[in-house]
């Protein structure tokens, strides 16, 4: 256990327990060089501990990295509770899991995830001073960040040119997913859509226009950009060979099983924008709403996902490596630069 926390450069991970709700949770605090940890509570139905462990330092990392490049001043955390929420949630379990929040004094902001929602935040907010609580619901500005990240590398793949001309296959039709869909049709994209929720999918694509196939087929749907939406690690040793796309770019976290993949894809000649690259724009609004920020300046800084998506695509072409490579060096780089100027993340208690 320790030498999983050891090989990420964790700060801190902390297992909490209350019998009385039946708690059980994971935190996981990456890094406070930048600020306080800031990553979403995701509640989910894991077949051990284990796989937990494995998914929040995961998460953790990821949020680091996403935060570092998107240019704000927080750090990377998060947080699993084991258990299904649908019928394991209750006031009292949030509330202990709150409380275990607030015991690491405002080193980790809590938000929404796969598996909690904002009304679940404000359970949260009872215990814990410092959580992303009240906010507006982020999955509209995640997709248009994802948007822009499509645009951009269909740019580098195809050149400059409508997106009604591409074909995207969207695994996922979530809160996120389904916004993404709905603005690529707005775009006049022809789509490809799956869910683990028929229903859900088969209303979208009633309203867009879209082509709905089994959730196991839509990884090997023919298209220009497949956008993975849904849970992470999809991507891995039996779905690489499948893909019949020519990007990758979505709005889930972690897609791929393995760092190892991104060299994967790229032997493939599959273009793949980093999911904390892409998807950053629910993380830009979060903390503008935080510090207080217009409407339309943390709109401008999503859509600036755009250029940073360019940005990691001609350092990977400059240093010959891959996407997901480039896009962790820009982030550690402003990390390093960072690092040893301030004392990081102070309890302001």
């Amino acid at each position: 256990m320790f030498d999983s926390v050891e090989s990420t450069g964790h700060e801190q991970v902390v297992f909490c327990r209350d019998p009385a709700s039946g708690l059980r949770s994971i935190i996981a605090v990456h890094d406070t060089t930048l600020g306080p940890g800031i990553g979403g509570v995701r509640m989910w139905n894991y077949p051990d501990e284990q796989a937990a462990l494995t998914d929040v330092l995961r998460l953790s990392q990821g949020m680091t990295y996403k935060a570092a490049i998107a240019g704000v001043d927080f750090g990377g955390a998060k947080s699993v509770i084991l258990g299904d929420p649908g019928k394991d949630k209750t006031e009292a379990l949030l509330r202990a899991h709150g409380r275990f929040v607030q015991s690491l004094g405002g080193r980790y902001i809590p938000g929404v995830d796969v598996g909690t929602s904002q009304p679940d935040m404000d359970v949260l907010a009872l215990e814990a001073k410092r959580v992303f609580a009240g906010a507006q619901d982020p999955s509209p500005l995640t997709a248009l960040g994802v948007l822009e990240a499509i645009r951009a590398a269909v740019a580098d793949v195809f050149g400059a040119g409508p997106l009604a001309d591409r074909h995207v296959a969207v695994q996922g039709v979530g809160h996120v997913g389904a916004a993404l869909v709905r603005l690529l049709a707005a775009e006049g994209a022809r789509l490809t859509i799956t869910d683990i929720d028929p229903t859900r999918a088969a209303r979208l694509a009633g309203e867009v226009g879209a082509t709905v196939v089994a959730p196991d087929r839509i990884l090997a749907t023919e298209c220009d950009v497949l956008a993975p939406c849904a849970l992470g690690a999809v991507i891995d040793d039996h779905t690489v060979p499948a893909l019949r796309c020519r990007i990758l770019a979505g709005g889930a976290n972690n897609v791929l099983a393995r760092p190892r993949h991104a060299d994967a894809l790229a032997a493939a000649g599959i273009l793949f924008v980093p999911d904390y690259v892409a998807n950053a724009g629910g993380l830009i609004l979060l903390v503008g709403n935080w510090l207080g920020h217009e409407a339309q300046r943390t709109r401008a800084k999503v859509l600036a996902v755009g250029a940073t998506t360019t940005a990691v695509l001609e350092v990977a072409r400059a240093d010959g490596t891959n996407t997901l490579r480039a896009a962790a060096r820009m982030a550690e780089q402003r990390i390093e630069a960072r690092r040893g100027t301030t004392p990081g993340f102070v309890n302001p208690a």
